[in-house]
């Protein structure tokens, strides 16, 4: 007797953003006796390779309407339109029992060939505000699952709050103890993104430099930042004498963010759940020019209990950022508050529960 074993197509947009927590669900349905496929755009693909070897990658056509020129914006829906018949082939040779979409572009493919073929489909948002491709599909998928709640759903649409799934590597550090901050070496991890943020590289060394001797002695800095802007944010703390690390991206993050007193950190949704699954106190600063706002949204209930400072790029400077820094590295008891209130909104269950919305369609 044959057994068959589920298939699940897997499309997700080259960012982080959607790649990790597409990552986080690949990894749960194959422990569960699965078999996985990721659609992605060649962006996507210098994600995949932290994806187990087990999941087989599908490069699709895609575009978006964000970037390039006039001529690379009118090219968009002839290369999307090739993206959906290569998908509609290769879903009818390999037929899914459902198609999971986690957003961007390089899912339209996947998601416009599931419903063509009308396989059970459903998409998981992880921000606070719905993205573009997200809300196209639905209406048109069987279920919806939230990794931000609340999260600003289109009218008469109904959401299911999973959380964000969370890599195995942040599982692992899990409730990590928190070391509040004493007398100490004090590590701070500043992430804003793959590849850092340009702000944070402006404003964070001066910040870290301004605060008092007693503090800035024992510091270690862990700072994300774009490879144009290494050279003077590694000089800015050497001349300060402050110990650092300066790097685009660090593969070690769910170490630092365990063995860290305090997180800088942009608000996006996959390094929301990071720190909020191992739970350490942050500072958030919202990316300003992020698609209806989101990681203002994103970071919403993080401010409203306690767990994080949050600072809009609007009012942020060195100034206001030395203070809040300050505020929380001289107080461990404050500190050991805002570690407890980040864990209280962490899901480290999320990926199961995706999986299990997963399952429900199959059945």
């Amino acid at each position: 007797m044959t057994v068959m074993i589920p298939y699940c197509l897997i499309a997700a947009g080259g960012t982080g953003g959607h790649m990790f927590p597409a990552q986080a669900l690949a990894e749960t349905l194959l422990a569960r006796g699965w078999r996985v496929k990721l659609s992605t755009d060649e962006r996507g693909a210098r994600y995949a390779s932290a994806f187990p070897e087990q999941v087989v990658r599908e490069i699709v056509a895609s575009a978006t309407t964000a970037r390039g020129g006039a001529a690379d914006k009118l090219a968009v829906p002839f290369r999307i339109g090739s993206g959906v018949m290569s998908a509609m082939r290769a879903l009818k040779q390999d037929r899914p029992a459902v198609v999971v979409g986690f957003g961007g572009y390089p899912t339209i493919p996947a998601m416009s060939a599931a419903l063509a073929l009308r396989i059970p489909r459903m998409i998981h948002e992880q921000n606070g505000i719905m993205g573009r491709v997200n809300t196209a599909f639905a209406r048109r998928v069987q279920k919806i699952a939230c990794g931000t709640w609340p999260t600003q759903l289109p009218e008469g649409v109904t959401g299911i709050h999973t959380g964000n799934p969370v890599r195995q590597a942040i599982l692992d550090h899990a409730a990590a103890p928190y070391v509040a901050p004493a007398d100490g070496p004090l590590n701070v991890l500043v992430i804003g993104g793959s590849q850092g943020a340009r702000v944070l590289s402006d404003v964070v060394p001066d910040a870290i430099i301004g605060l008092p001797e007693d503090i800035r002695a024992r510091l270690n800095i862990s700072q994300q930042a774009r490879a144009e802007d290494l050279e003077r944010v590694t000089a800015a703390y050497a001349t300060a004498g402050i110990k650092a690390e300066v790097k685009p991206f660090f593969d070690d993050v769910p170490q630092r963010l365990a063995d860290c007193q305090l997180v800088v950190s942009r608000a996006g949704a996959s390094s929301l759940a990071d720190i909020t699954v191992i739970g350490r106190p942050s500072i958030l600063i919202p990316f300003a020019a992020a698609t209806g706002d989101h990681q203002t949204a994103n970071a919403r209930a993080l401010g409203e209990s306690g767990a994080a400072m949050v600072l809009p790029e609007s009012v942020l400077d060195a100034e206001s950022l030395r203070r809040d820094m300050r505020d929380i590295l001289s107080d461990g008891a404050r500190a050991s508050n805002m570690a407890a209130a980040t864990l209280a909104l962490g899901r480290p269950d999320a990926a199961q529960r995706l999986a299990d919305l997963v399952t429900e369609l199959t059945a």
